[in-house]
Protein backbone atom coordinates (compact mmCIF):
# COMPACT_ATOMS: atom_id res chain seq x y z
CA UNK A 1 0.00 0.00 0.00
CA UNK A 2 1.11 3.39 -0.99
CA UNK A 3 0.34 7.07 -0.48
CA UNK A 4 0.96 9.15 -3.31
CA UNK A 5 2.23 13.14 -3.39
CA UNK A 6 -0.66 15.33 -3.69
CA UNK A 7 1.48 18.28 -5.30
CA UNK A 8 2.17 18.06 -8.79
CA UNK A 9 1.64 20.27 -11.75
CA UNK A 10 -1.74 19.66 -12.98
CA UNK A 11 -3.73 21.36 -15.83
CA UNK A 12 -7.20 20.89 -14.31
CA UNK A 13 -8.73 17.95 -16.87
CA UNK A 14 -7.58 18.59 -20.67
CA UNK A 15 -10.19 16.57 -22.57
CA UNK A 16 -9.25 16.28 -26.48
CA UNK A 17 -11.29 14.86 -29.13
CA UNK A 18 -10.50 11.83 -31.25
CA UNK A 19 -11.01 9.88 -33.96
CA UNK A 20 -13.16 6.98 -32.98
CA UNK A 21 -12.70 3.76 -34.38
CA UNK A 22 -16.78 2.00 -34.25
CA UNK A 23 -18.34 -0.87 -35.24
CA UNK A 24 -20.27 -0.60 -38.83
CA UNK A 25 -23.69 -1.87 -37.81
CA UNK A 26 -24.27 -3.77 -41.59
CA UNK A 27 -21.03 -6.09 -40.66
CA UNK A 28 -22.39 -7.58 -37.14
CA UNK A 29 -25.33 -9.15 -36.09
CA UNK A 30 -26.29 -6.36 -33.99
CA UNK A 31 -24.14 -3.98 -32.01
CA UNK A 32 -25.49 -5.25 -28.84
CA UNK A 33 -23.77 -8.99 -29.41
CA UNK A 34 -20.41 -7.65 -29.97
CA UNK A 35 -20.16 -5.31 -27.05
CA UNK A 36 -18.79 -6.58 -23.49
CA UNK A 37 -18.02 -5.82 -20.05
CA UNK A 38 -14.67 -4.32 -18.91
CA UNK A 39 -12.21 -7.14 -19.54
CA UNK A 40 -11.78 -7.38 -15.16
CA UNK A 41 -15.57 -7.77 -15.27
CA UNK A 42 -15.20 -10.98 -17.13
CA UNK A 43 -13.88 -13.39 -14.62
CA UNK A 44 -16.06 -16.51 -15.32
CA UNK A 45 -15.44 -19.07 -18.18
CA UNK A 46 -18.63 -19.05 -19.37
CA UNK A 47 -18.95 -15.96 -19.37
CA UNK A 48 -16.13 -15.56 -21.79
CA UNK A 49 -17.62 -18.23 -23.95
CA UNK A 50 -20.87 -16.73 -24.04
CA UNK A 51 -19.38 -13.35 -25.58
CA UNK A 52 -17.20 -15.14 -27.80
CA UNK A 53 -20.33 -16.75 -29.22
CA UNK A 54 -22.44 -14.28 -29.31
CA UNK A 55 -21.08 -12.71 -32.15
CA UNK A 56 -17.96 -13.53 -34.38
CA UNK A 57 -16.27 -9.99 -33.52
CA UNK A 58 -17.14 -9.34 -29.91
CA UNK A 59 -14.81 -7.00 -28.42
CA UNK A 60 -13.77 -9.41 -25.87
CA UNK A 61 -11.46 -11.03 -28.68
CA UNK A 62 -9.77 -7.82 -28.50
CA UNK A 63 -9.69 -6.98 -24.69
CA UNK A 64 -8.78 -10.76 -23.74
CA UNK A 65 -7.86 -12.28 -26.11
CA UNK A 66 -7.19 -16.38 -25.98
CA UNK A 67 -4.48 -18.49 -27.21
CA UNK A 68 -2.97 -21.93 -26.15
CA UNK A 69 0.51 -19.87 -26.50
CA UNK A 70 0.21 -17.12 -23.57
CA UNK A 71 3.04 -15.54 -25.21
CA UNK A 72 0.88 -14.91 -28.59
CA UNK A 73 -2.54 -13.34 -27.07
CA UNK A 74 -1.86 -9.97 -27.52
CA UNK A 75 -0.46 -10.85 -30.96
CA UNK A 76 -3.40 -12.40 -31.95
CA UNK A 77 -5.35 -9.40 -30.64
CA UNK A 78 -3.25 -7.14 -33.11
CA UNK A 79 -3.50 -9.04 -35.58
CA UNK A 80 -7.48 -9.45 -35.29
CA UNK A 81 -7.89 -5.70 -34.60
CA UNK A 82 -6.31 -5.13 -38.03
CA UNK A 83 -8.46 -7.80 -40.10
CA UNK A 84 -11.30 -6.19 -38.68
CA UNK A 85 -10.28 -3.13 -39.53
CA UNK A 86 -9.26 -3.98 -43.23
CA UNK A 87 -12.65 -6.20 -43.82
CA UNK A 88 -14.60 -2.69 -42.85
CA UNK A 89 -15.79 -4.53 -39.44
CA UNK A 90 -14.46 -1.27 -37.65
CA UNK A 91 -14.68 1.73 -39.33
CA UNK A 92 -13.04 5.37 -38.09
CA UNK A 93 -15.35 8.11 -37.82
CA UNK A 94 -14.89 11.24 -40.09
CA UNK A 95 -13.36 13.31 -38.14
CA UNK A 96 -12.02 14.03 -34.17
CA UNK A 97 -15.16 14.33 -31.72
CA UNK A 98 -15.95 13.92 -28.12
CA UNK A 99 -18.35 11.43 -27.46
CA UNK A 100 -21.62 11.44 -25.11
CA UNK A 101 -22.72 8.27 -23.76
CA UNK A 102 -25.86 7.59 -22.33
CA UNK A 103 -26.88 4.51 -20.01
CA UNK A 104 -30.32 3.64 -18.90
CA UNK A 105 -31.58 0.70 -16.45
CA UNK A 106 -35.18 1.24 -15.72
CA UNK A 107 -35.19 4.47 -13.68
CA UNK A 108 -31.70 5.00 -13.40
CA UNK A 109 -30.09 6.87 -15.99
CA UNK A 110 -26.18 8.24 -16.54
CA UNK A 111 -24.89 10.32 -19.13
CA UNK A 112 -21.07 11.45 -19.59
CA UNK A 113 -18.41 12.44 -21.55
CA UNK A 114 -15.94 10.08 -23.50
CA UNK A 115 -12.63 11.82 -24.94
CA UNK A 116 -8.69 11.13 -24.17
CA UNK A 117 -7.97 12.91 -21.51
CA UNK A 118 -3.83 14.22 -21.44
CA UNK A 119 -2.18 12.27 -18.44
CA UNK A 120 -0.86 15.56 -16.65
CA UNK A 121 -4.57 15.95 -16.12
CA UNK A 122 -5.63 16.85 -12.31
CA UNK A 123 -6.29 13.15 -11.39
CA UNK A 124 -6.94 11.25 -8.28
CA UNK A 125 -6.24 7.47 -7.81
CA UNK A 126 -7.69 5.49 -4.74
CA UNK A 127 -6.87 2.68 -5.01
CA UNK A 128 -3.17 0.65 -5.27
CA UNK A 129 -2.34 -1.72 -8.25
CA UNK A 130 -0.62 -4.91 -9.01
CA UNK A 131 2.37 -5.18 -11.64
CA UNK A 132 0.74 -8.31 -13.05
CA UNK A 133 -2.22 -6.74 -14.71
CA UNK A 134 -0.23 -3.76 -15.36
CA UNK A 135 1.96 -5.26 -17.52
CA UNK A 136 -0.89 -7.64 -19.24
CA UNK A 137 -2.45 -4.44 -20.22
CA UNK A 138 0.73 -2.24 -21.58
CA UNK A 139 1.46 -5.50 -23.73
CA UNK A 140 -2.04 -5.24 -25.23
CA UNK A 141 -2.16 -2.01 -25.86
CA UNK A 142 2.01 -2.17 -26.93
CA UNK A 143 0.39 -4.90 -29.56
CA UNK A 144 -2.41 -3.22 -30.88
CA UNK A 145 -1.60 0.61 -30.75
CA UNK A 146 -4.85 1.19 -29.32
CA UNK A 147 -7.17 2.40 -26.18
CA UNK A 148 -9.96 -0.71 -26.07
CA UNK A 149 -12.00 0.47 -23.37
CA UNK A 150 -12.21 3.86 -21.37
CA UNK A 151 -11.22 4.19 -17.73
CA UNK A 152 -14.36 5.60 -15.99
CA UNK A 153 -13.87 9.17 -13.99
CA UNK A 154 -15.70 10.80 -11.82
CA UNK A 155 -15.85 14.68 -11.66
CA UNK A 156 -18.02 17.15 -9.35
CA UNK A 157 -19.35 20.00 -12.40
CA UNK A 158 -20.98 23.01 -12.43
CA UNK A 159 -24.31 23.38 -12.24
CA UNK A 160 -24.72 24.94 -15.50
CA UNK A 161 -21.56 24.70 -16.90
CA UNK A 162 -20.69 24.33 -20.17
CA UNK A 163 -19.58 20.59 -20.07
CA UNK A 164 -23.19 19.78 -18.43
CA UNK A 165 -25.59 21.96 -20.76
CA UNK A 166 -23.39 20.33 -23.82
CA UNK A 167 -24.07 16.77 -22.41
CA UNK A 168 -27.98 17.20 -22.01
CA UNK A 169 -28.23 19.32 -25.56
CA UNK A 170 -26.55 16.28 -27.37
CA UNK A 171 -28.73 13.43 -25.74
CA UNK A 172 -32.21 15.68 -27.19
CA UNK A 173 -30.22 15.25 -30.78
CA UNK A 174 -30.29 11.79 -33.09
CA UNK A 175 -27.79 9.50 -31.56
CA UNK A 176 -24.91 7.53 -33.97
CA UNK A 177 -26.22 4.40 -32.25
CA UNK A 178 -28.84 2.52 -29.87
CA UNK A 179 -28.39 -0.81 -28.70
CA UNK A 180 -29.91 -2.42 -25.59
CA UNK A 181 -27.66 -5.29 -24.30
CA UNK A 182 -28.82 -8.50 -22.59
CA UNK A 183 -28.73 -7.10 -19.00
CA UNK A 184 -31.59 -4.88 -20.32
CA UNK A 185 -29.04 -2.04 -20.30
CA UNK A 186 -30.02 0.96 -23.02
CA UNK A 187 -27.09 2.35 -24.64
CA UNK A 188 -27.16 5.43 -26.59
CA UNK A 189 -23.80 7.59 -28.25
CA UNK A 190 -23.88 11.10 -29.97
CA UNK A 191 -20.73 12.78 -31.34
CA UNK A 192 -19.57 16.63 -30.49
CA UNK A 193 -17.68 17.70 -33.25
CA UNK A 194 -18.52 21.53 -33.43
CA UNK A 195 -14.96 23.31 -32.38
CA UNK A 196 -16.68 26.23 -30.80
CA UNK A 197 -19.00 23.35 -28.41
CA UNK A 198 -15.26 21.49 -28.04
CA UNK A 199 -13.67 24.84 -26.83
CA UNK A 200 -16.30 25.66 -23.68
CA UNK A 201 -16.09 21.81 -22.66
CA UNK A 202 -12.75 22.10 -22.46
CA UNK A 203 -12.46 25.45 -20.76
CA UNK A 204 -15.08 24.15 -18.10
CA UNK A 205 -13.12 20.99 -17.48
CA UNK A 206 -9.78 22.97 -16.71
CA UNK A 207 -10.67 24.12 -13.33
CA UNK A 208 -11.66 20.08 -12.29
CA UNK A 209 -10.17 17.34 -11.08
CA UNK A 210 -11.23 14.10 -11.49
CA UNK A 211 -11.49 10.52 -9.29
CA UNK A 212 -10.62 7.22 -10.82
CA UNK A 213 -13.63 5.47 -10.60
CA UNK A 214 -13.00 2.15 -12.33
CA UNK A 215 -9.61 1.37 -14.17
CA UNK A 216 -6.75 2.25 -11.82
CA UNK A 217 -4.50 -0.51 -13.50
CA UNK A 218 -5.22 0.98 -16.89
CA UNK A 219 -4.22 4.32 -15.41
CA UNK A 220 -0.90 3.01 -14.59
CA UNK A 221 -0.85 0.99 -18.34
CA UNK A 222 -1.13 4.77 -19.57
CA UNK A 223 1.30 6.53 -17.40
CA UNK A 224 3.95 3.33 -17.98
CA UNK A 225 3.33 3.48 -21.46
CA UNK A 226 3.54 7.30 -21.50
CA UNK A 227 7.14 7.04 -20.12
CA UNK A 228 8.27 4.45 -22.58
CA UNK A 229 8.28 7.65 -25.51
CA UNK A 230 11.17 9.73 -25.82
CA UNK A 231 8.56 12.50 -27.57
CA UNK A 232 5.91 13.70 -27.52
CA UNK A 233 3.32 11.45 -29.01
CA UNK A 234 -0.39 10.03 -28.84
CA UNK A 235 0.54 8.17 -25.90
CA UNK A 236 0.48 10.99 -24.13
CA UNK A 237 -3.07 10.52 -23.71
CA UNK A 238 -5.60 7.50 -22.31
CA UNK A 239 -9.51 7.08 -23.31
CA UNK A 240 -11.72 8.38 -20.43
CA UNK A 241 -15.49 8.46 -19.94
CA UNK A 242 -16.05 11.49 -17.33
CA UNK A 243 -19.15 11.72 -15.27
CA UNK A 244 -20.17 14.44 -14.04
CA UNK A 245 -21.87 13.24 -10.18
CA UNK A 246 -23.63 16.25 -8.84
CA UNK A 247 -25.80 15.63 -11.54
CA UNK A 248 -25.39 11.42 -11.96
CA UNK A 249 -23.98 9.78 -9.30
CA UNK A 250 -22.81 6.61 -9.25
CA UNK A 251 -23.73 3.34 -7.47
CA UNK A 252 -20.99 2.33 -5.08
CA UNK A 253 -20.41 -0.89 -4.80
CA UNK A 254 -18.15 -3.98 -2.75
CA UNK A 255 -16.10 -6.12 -4.77
CA UNK A 256 -15.90 -9.46 -2.88
CA UNK A 257 -12.87 -12.01 -2.13
CA UNK A 258 -12.88 -15.56 -2.41
CA UNK A 259 -10.25 -17.47 -0.68
CA UNK A 260 -9.97 -20.86 -2.66
CA UNK A 261 -7.66 -22.97 -0.66
CA UNK A 262 -10.10 -21.95 3.18
CA UNK A 263 -12.86 -23.79 3.37
CA UNK A 264 -15.67 -22.13 5.94
CA UNK A 265 -14.99 -24.48 8.43
CA UNK A 266 -11.42 -23.64 8.51
CA UNK A 267 -11.89 -19.88 8.66
CA UNK A 268 -14.29 -20.21 11.43
CA UNK A 269 -11.98 -22.20 13.44
CA UNK A 270 -8.75 -19.96 13.33
CA UNK A 271 -10.63 -17.12 14.06
CA UNK A 272 -9.60 -17.26 17.63
CA UNK A 273 -10.05 -13.84 19.61
CA UNK A 274 -10.11 -11.65 16.06
CA UNK A 275 -13.45 -11.47 15.50
CA UNK A 276 -16.73 -12.20 17.03
CA UNK A 277 -18.77 -15.05 14.95
CA UNK A 278 -22.81 -15.06 14.68
CA UNK A 279 -24.42 -17.84 12.20
CA UNK A 280 -27.13 -16.24 10.05
CA UNK A 281 -29.95 -18.25 8.98
CA UNK A 282 -31.71 -17.36 5.61
CA UNK A 283 -31.13 -16.04 2.48
CA UNK A 284 -28.11 -14.55 1.02
CA UNK A 285 -29.90 -11.36 1.00
CA UNK A 286 -30.89 -11.69 4.69
CA UNK A 287 -26.82 -12.19 4.56
CA UNK A 288 -26.34 -9.33 3.06
CA UNK A 289 -28.88 -7.26 5.17
CA UNK A 290 -27.65 -8.01 8.01
CA UNK A 291 -24.15 -6.78 7.14
CA UNK A 292 -25.35 -3.51 5.97
CA UNK A 293 -26.47 -3.34 9.56
CA UNK A 294 -23.31 -4.38 11.10
CA UNK A 295 -21.25 -2.26 8.85
CA UNK A 296 -23.04 0.89 10.50
CA UNK A 297 -21.11 0.30 13.60
CA UNK A 298 -17.96 -0.88 12.38
CA UNK A 299 -16.20 -3.74 10.64
CA UNK A 300 -18.02 -6.60 9.82
CA UNK A 301 -17.97 -8.95 6.53
CA UNK A 302 -20.14 -12.25 5.94
CA UNK A 303 -18.18 -15.73 5.19
CA UNK A 304 -20.30 -17.47 2.70
CA UNK A 305 -19.61 -20.92 0.79
CA UNK A 306 -20.26 -23.96 3.46
CA UNK A 307 -23.50 -24.45 4.90
CA UNK A 308 -25.03 -20.87 5.54
CA UNK A 309 -23.74 -17.55 6.03
CA UNK A 310 -21.73 -16.30 9.21
CA UNK A 311 -21.51 -13.00 10.02
CA UNK A 312 -18.06 -11.59 11.15
CA UNK A 313 -17.76 -8.53 13.56
CA UNK A 314 -16.16 -6.67 16.42
CA UNK A 315 -12.37 -7.00 15.94
CA UNK A 316 -10.23 -7.53 18.36
CA UNK A 317 -8.90 -3.65 19.75
CA UNK A 318 -5.70 -4.43 20.69
CA UNK A 319 -5.05 -6.89 17.57
CA UNK A 320 -6.34 -4.08 14.81
CA UNK A 321 -3.74 -1.88 16.97
CA UNK A 322 -1.13 -4.52 16.24
CA UNK A 323 -1.56 -5.29 12.89
CA UNK A 324 -3.41 -2.09 10.92
CA UNK A 325 -0.26 0.13 9.85
CA UNK A 326 -0.35 3.49 11.87
CA UNK A 327 1.16 5.80 9.59
CA UNK A 328 -2.06 6.41 7.69
CA UNK A 329 -5.49 8.52 8.59
CA UNK A 330 -7.71 7.09 11.13
CA UNK A 331 -10.17 6.38 8.18
CA UNK A 332 -8.25 4.29 6.06
CA UNK A 333 -6.94 2.30 9.06
CA UNK A 334 -10.96 1.48 9.93
CA UNK A 335 -11.75 0.79 6.52
CA UNK A 336 -13.07 -2.83 5.59
CA UNK A 337 -10.31 -3.45 3.03
CA UNK A 338 -7.35 -2.40 5.17
CA UNK A 339 -9.04 -4.89 8.17
CA UNK A 340 -9.70 -7.89 6.23
CA UNK A 341 -6.08 -7.54 4.57
CA UNK A 342 -3.96 -6.27 7.56
CA UNK A 343 -5.96 -8.69 10.40
CA UNK A 344 -7.82 -11.49 8.68
CA UNK A 345 -5.90 -12.52 5.84
CA UNK A 346 -2.24 -11.40 7.04
CA UNK A 347 -2.28 -12.22 10.58
CA UNK A 348 -4.91 -14.63 11.33
CA UNK A 349 -5.02 -16.61 8.25
CA UNK A 350 -1.69 -16.12 6.40
CA UNK A 351 -2.78 -15.92 3.02
CA UNK A 352 -0.68 -14.04 0.46
CA UNK A 353 -2.61 -11.96 -1.89
CA UNK A 354 -1.78 -13.72 -5.11
CA UNK A 355 -3.85 -14.95 -7.85
CA UNK A 356 -4.06 -18.56 -6.86
CA UNK A 357 -5.07 -17.70 -3.35
CA UNK A 358 -7.42 -15.46 -4.17
CA UNK A 359 -9.94 -14.04 -6.59
CA UNK A 360 -12.06 -10.76 -6.72
CA UNK A 361 -15.08 -10.44 -7.74
CA UNK A 362 -18.19 -8.07 -8.52
CA UNK A 363 -21.19 -10.04 -7.94
CA UNK A 364 -21.86 -11.50 -4.27
CA UNK A 365 -23.55 -14.46 -5.44
CA UNK A 366 -20.88 -15.81 -8.38
CA UNK A 367 -18.35 -15.23 -5.23
CA UNK A 368 -20.76 -17.44 -3.24
CA UNK A 369 -21.20 -19.64 -6.40
CA UNK A 370 -17.18 -20.13 -6.27
CA UNK A 371 -16.48 -20.79 -2.97
CA UNK A 372 -18.54 -23.58 -3.09
CA UNK A 373 -17.24 -24.81 -6.07
CA UNK A 374 -14.09 -24.82 -4.77
CA UNK A 375 -14.43 -25.42 -1.69
CA UNK A 376 -13.11 -22.53 -0.36
CA UNK A 377 -14.66 -19.27 1.07
CA UNK A 378 -16.17 -15.88 0.08
CA UNK A 379 -15.67 -13.13 2.31
CA UNK A 380 -18.52 -10.59 1.25
CA UNK A 381 -18.12 -6.60 1.78
CA UNK A 382 -20.04 -3.59 2.13
CA UNK A 383 -19.65 -0.63 0.00
CA UNK A 384 -17.35 2.36 0.85
CA UNK A 385 -19.07 5.93 0.84
CA UNK A 386 -18.21 7.61 -2.07
CA UNK A 387 -17.22 10.72 -0.09
CA UNK A 388 -14.27 8.82 2.14
CA UNK A 389 -12.90 7.37 -1.04
CA UNK A 390 -12.72 11.10 -2.55
CA UNK A 391 -11.34 12.54 0.81
CA UNK A 392 -8.48 10.16 1.08
CA UNK A 393 -7.97 10.75 -2.36
CA UNK A 394 -7.49 13.88 -1.74
CA UNK A 395 -4.94 13.37 0.90
CA UNK A 396 -3.06 11.59 -1.57
CA UNK A 397 -3.72 8.44 0.44
CA UNK A 398 -4.56 4.94 -1.68
CA UNK A 399 -6.57 2.44 -0.61
CA UNK A 400 -6.08 -0.94 -0.54
CA UNK A 401 -6.87 -2.73 -4.15
CA UNK A 402 -10.18 -3.59 -5.02
CA UNK A 403 -11.71 -1.71 -2.39
CA UNK A 404 -14.52 -0.02 -4.22
CA UNK A 405 -16.59 -0.97 -7.52
CA UNK A 406 -18.14 2.20 -9.25
CA UNK A 407 -20.79 2.10 -11.73
CA UNK A 408 -22.66 1.49 -14.12
CA UNK A 409 -19.39 0.77 -15.86
CA UNK A 410 -19.51 1.91 -19.51
CA UNK A 411 -20.27 -1.08 -21.71
CA UNK A 412 -16.52 -2.02 -24.12
CA UNK A 413 -17.09 -1.97 -27.46
CA UNK A 414 -19.22 0.92 -28.42
CA UNK A 415 -16.23 3.48 -29.64
CA UNK A 416 -12.54 2.59 -29.58
CA UNK A 417 -9.53 4.96 -30.11
CA UNK A 418 -6.54 3.74 -32.57
CA UNK A 419 -3.33 5.72 -31.52
CA UNK A 420 -2.52 5.78 -35.21
CA UNK A 421 -5.67 7.65 -35.88
CA UNK A 422 -4.58 10.48 -33.97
Amino acid sequence: MTTTPTTRDTVGLSLVPFQGLRYAPDRVSSIAAVTSPPYDVVVRPEELIELETADPHNVVRLILPQSADPAERHQLAARTLRQWREDGVLAPDGAPALYIYEQRDGESLQRGIIGTLTLDSSVLPHEDVMPGPVADRAALMRATAANLEPLLLAYRGDPDGAASAAVERTAERTPLLTTTTEDGVRHRLWSITDPAEIAAVAAELAHHEALIADGHHRWATYLLLQREQREPSPWDRGLVLLVDTTRYPLRVRAIHRVLHRLPVADALASLGYAFRARTITGTLGDALAELAGAAREGNAFVLAGGDGYHLLTDPDPALLDSAVPQDRPQAWRRLDATVLHSVLLDRVWRIPDAPDHIAYLHDAAAAEQQARRRGGSAILMHPVDEGLVRSLAQQGVTMPRKSTSFGPKPATGLVLRSLDLD
